[in-house]
């Protein structure tokens, strides 16, 4: 039986998705122009969202996978690259925003108490699969933390706060799931579990910390020559070397708890491998990932320092409409809120390709000596 012919707005659903942009009231012909743009733009971001959500949970499902099929990386890089790409389109709705002056938006502000869009369930659920820790999140500037934010005023639950708390047991993160990836990779031929595999991991790291000390040193002498007085050529002796010593303890995680620093050491060791010989055929793919993870975060750092301004612009430094510090608590997120920090900290560690240890087993990354790990 041949089905019916599908036309576009029964597929797109185009009648139900605008009759949504009524407000309170149901009715978008009683609202200005700047509040129906006001309902539009934010019903699209927490579209857009959903789409990153499908590509985070894919990805994230991806890496988990032991091993994962060297093949399907370019799935996950083209997931990863595709939030990139929707969390910048959510920053550009910011400059249709400020398109409504500061008088318009006060035309209709006060209809939103205590509402506000810490509430979005969605960007706190984006936040959390990728790896956000619960412990680094920043106050909202009151007493009331972001779950309850989330509940009625009595205190009872909402879909929002079901939503999340649900996203909150949905474990690993992304970090996690691609952080034990990581650590399965072979570095200079040896993998996890091999009986040298500590030694010849701890070996990398003492001969790229060399190379990385002999790069530094010779940076800090062009940098002396330029230097004014001895006390300008001290600070720089102490610079340089804070820079040593911190490449060092990154690398043997120093950072961290002792239980936990041969993983977290293998896995900064690998991050490091990966970027310094990412010509290797074997290390095209996850090279590929690992830049696709830095693009992705940095579309989340622009698109919350673009909110800021945005605020900023159209209602300045006054109290958010839940009650939270506004444009100081957006500032901060987009200055502390980092969650892939190890990905983004092997760039201070770079070395020129001329300056690297020698590779060790080379035979070992070719695409055919492997399907995954």
């Amino acid at each position: 039986m041949a089905r019916t012919p599908t036309a576009y707005w029964d597929y797109i659903r185009v009648e139900e998705l605008l009759a949504l942009q009524g407000g309170l009231a149901g009715d978008a012909a009683a609202l200005t122009n700047d509040e129906v743009m006001f309902i539009t733009i934010h019903q699209i971001d927490e579209l857009w969202m959903r789409l990153v959500l499908r590509e985070l949970i894919a990805a994230r499902d991806l890496f988990v996978k032991v091993p994962v099929p060297e093949q399907a990386l370019a799935s996950a890089v083209r997931g990863i690259d595709r939030m990139t790409e929707i969390l910048g389109l959510i920053a550009g709705h910011f400059a249709l925003m400020e398109t409504m002056t500061t008088r318009d938006y006060l035309a209709f502000r006060d209809k939103l108490n205590p509402a506000s869009g810490f509430q979005s369930a969605q960007l706190r659920e984006i936040e959390i699969l990728a790896g956000l820790p619960e412990d680094e999140r920043i106050p909202l500037g009151h007493e009331k933390s972001y779950m309850q934010m989330l509940r009625n005023p009595d205190g009872s639950s909402t879909s929002a706060s079901r939503r999340v708390e649900l996203r909150l047991a949905d474990t690993p993160t992304l970090v996690d799931a691609t952080s034990e990836w990581l650590y399965r990779t072979p570095i200079m031929g040896s993998v996890p579990g091999q009986p040298d595999d500590d030694e010849r991991v701890r070996g990398f790291i003492d001969a790229y910390g060399a190379a990385h000390a002999r790069s530094a040193h010779a940076a800090l002498a062009l940098a002396r020559e330029a230097s004014l007085n001895p006390t300008d050529r001290a600070r720089l002796d102490e610079r340089y070397q804070r820079e040593i010593d911190g490449a060092r303890a990154f690398l043997l995680a120093h950072d961290v708890a002792d239980d936990q620093r041969p993983r977290r050491s293998r896995i900064r060791a690998a991050l490091v491998f990966i970027e310094s010989y990412r010509e290797l055929p074997l290390l095209a793919w996850p090279r590929a990932v690992i830049d696709s993870l830095v693009a992705f975060e940095q579309a989340f750092v622009i698109f919350r320092q673009r909110h800021a301004r945005m605020v900023e612009r159209v209602i300045g430094r006054r109290t958010g409409t839940g009650g939270s510090a506004g444009v100081e608590y957006l500032d901060q997120t987009a200055l502390r809120y980092r969650i892939f920090r190890d990905v983004w900290a092997v760039r201070t560690l770079l070395v020129q390709q001329a300056e690297l240890p020698p590779l060790e087993h080379p035979e070992a990354y070719g695409f055919a000596n492997g399907s995954g790990r």
